[in-house]
């Protein structure tokens, strides 16, 4: 304990201590400005919180400082760098509409409109990289400051960054974090590098109609990898903008607007409609095709919504008058003794060998063929399978429904002929943006569908949720990503309401992780995240919508 009001002991990661004084910032009491990996330090967790180095330490702290190879680090690196770019093209293309929309590869798909035309020329997004690179050399600081909210209004009215001035309609504190490198300034949605020379490695990569800012992998952080096109998730994400665009919402401000006119009602009413009729066109595809389709197989991320997906898709085929059956290929799981394990020997259920594939693959060729098989019952409760006598057989006017995490890779169903294969990829890629530069994460978006469901039908608390998330995305970013370009078609489940409606439900169980919890920075982030949203009652949630997979109330049976 401090025997001085003004003096704090600050506990470094190897047990080294630091007497200060209080308010000294953490750059202050940094052994060096380097890891010694060679990666520069970004900020800090400071008794479980994430912060910037230039964050005052008030009280006796703990503190482990981040680089971009850690996952809190890797998040402050985008930022900045998504940063630092905005402020490039607001000092070289100053009347330009910008926005960093989503996940492409390893980097994030920017879009870029002037004078009309959304295309960037070559020349254009070379000299914008060469802007970047050189503020980068110059080293320029990137300072944190609080101001009060009414100055912040002005300043961003001032600026004509109107997506800002809009986040700020819908909030109400005495006073704004902001962050301020030479003429440019942007909201805090998060710490952000101390300045831009730590800011170096990236790359903009031109794919049309806009361009491609990548990152370095968390996994290997001193180089840029291979560049990967993802026509799929490009295609859905370009129409579900259009759609956003036509409606006009594409930011958080514009969703509040709405919600606070009492428009709410009738966005939703059109977002679910929107859905319905992309799942009744594929539904009519696989029927104009059903005299060579057997098989549909649905895949996609935790929390991707596959579920309710398979059962709507089940009614529209229906509709076509068709008769899908489902296989659980949970059924197929191998004994609890026989899961593989992870590199921390625990039970790594995203692993494929978790299904007896040789047993599934017997049972798929043999109902592909016509004849009947007895499948089996997986009782969890036992972690073992059993058999029951339910025997199955594929009607000529039958298709299987297949879902699951693991549906677009061929090992799991290799034995059926790739003609009889009809392929789906569900992802959650939201159109919203926070504002120009910070956009709505994907994955944040699953991991608060994952943190309502996880309570309602698991009992997990946030703190378990949160605990697991690490584990899941890195099956996922091994079982699950690499076969997406597998897919036939993909089908974006995310509605631009629903974390208006997640966030009175989240919120609650966020504030159960504490500042004691390791998983403290991350609940924090989402809070700080979700607190731009304005709340909107689920009572206006229709019974058959994605969504009440995750807040329950579906008039689906699971």
């Amino acid at each position: 304990m401090s025997t001085n009001i003004n003096t704090i002991t600050v506990t470094l990661e190897d047990g080294a201590q630091v007497r200060c004084a209080a308010g000294t910032p953490v750059a202050a009491i940094l052994p060096q400005r380097r890891s010694p990996q060679g990666l520069e330090y970004l900020g800090a967790l400071v008794n479980n919180d994430g912060v910037s180095l230039s964050y005052p330490l008030e009280v006796d702290s703990q503190i482990t400082l981040l680089t971009r190879a850690d996952s809190h680090g890797f998040r402050i690196y985008r930022r900045s760098v998504c940063f630092l770019l905005a402020k490039a093209i607001k000092e070289l293309f100053p009347e330009a509409r910008f926005a960093v929309e989503h996940s492409m590869s390893d980097g994030f798909y920017c879009s870029m409109e002037m004078e009309g035309k959304a295309d960037i020329a070559e020349e254009q997004l070379a000299s914008l990289e060469r802007h970047m690179r050189e503020t980068v050399e110059r080293d320029v600081p990137i300072e944190r400051r609080k101001i009060a909210f009414t100055e912040a209004v002005q300043q961003f009215e001032r600026e004509k960054q109107w997506d800002k001035y809009n986040l700020l309609r819908f909030r109400n504190p005495a006073k704004i974090v902001t962050y301020w490198c030479e003429n440019f300034s942007d909201l805090a949605h998060g710490p952000l590098a101390s300045g831009t020379g730590a800011l170096s490695l990236f790359k903009l990569i031109p794919y049309p109609p806009g361009f491609v800012l990548q990152f370095p992998e968390r996994e290997t952080p001193k180089t840029l990898s291979t560049f990967e096109p993802q026509p799929h998730l490009f295609q859905i994400f370009k129409e579900h903008k259009e759609w956003g665009r036509i409606l006009g919402v594409n930011t958080v401000g514009r969703l509040n607007e709405i919600i606070a006119n009492r428009e709410i009602g009738d966005f939703i009413k059109i977002a679910e409609a929107f859905h319905e009729k992309k799942i009744a066109r594929i539904a009519d595809h696989i029927h104009a095709h059903k005299d060579e389709i057997k098989w549909i197989l649905i895949a996609g991320p935790s929390s991707s919504g596959k579920t309710t997906f398979a059962k709507r898709l089940a009614v529209q085929l229906r509709v076509n008058g068709l008769r899908p059956v489902t296989i659980s290929v949970d059924n197929y799981f191998v004994s609890r003794d026989q899961t593989p394990r992870d590199e921390n020997g625990e039970a790594d259920f995203e692993n494929i060998e978790t299904i007896d594939l040789p047993l599934l693959n017997e049972h798929l060729a043999q109902l592909d063929r016509g004849d009947e098989v007895e499948r089996p019952y997986f009782n969890f409760e036992k972690g073992d399978r059993e058999w029951k006598g339910e025997k199955m057989r594929i009607e000529p006017d039958q298709m299987v429904i297949v879902e699951g995490i693991h549906g677009l890779n061929p090992r799991m169903t290799a034995s059926v002929p790739p003609a009889h294969k009809f392929k789906i990829y569900i992802s959650a890629l939201t159109q919203l943006n926070l504002d120009s530069n910070n956009r709505v994460s994907t994955t944040d978006n699953r991991l608060v569908r994952r943190l309502v469901r996880d309570h309602n039908y698991r009992g997990n608390p946030a703190l378990m949720t949160l605990n697991m998330w690490p584990s899941v995305r890195r099956g996922e970013k091994k079982w699950i990503f690499p076969f997406q370009q597998e897919a036939n078609i993909a089908f974006n489940s995310a509605l631009d309401y629903e974390l208006a409606v997640l966030k009175l439900y989240v919120e609650p169980l966020l504030t159960e992780v504490k500042p004691f919890h390791p998983q403290y920075a991350e609940a924090r982030r989402m809070q700080d995240f979700l607190s731009s949203f304005l709340g909107v009652s689920d009572r206006l949630v229709p019974p058959t919508s994605l969504l009440r997979e995750f807040i329950g109330r579906s008039s689906f049976s699971y």
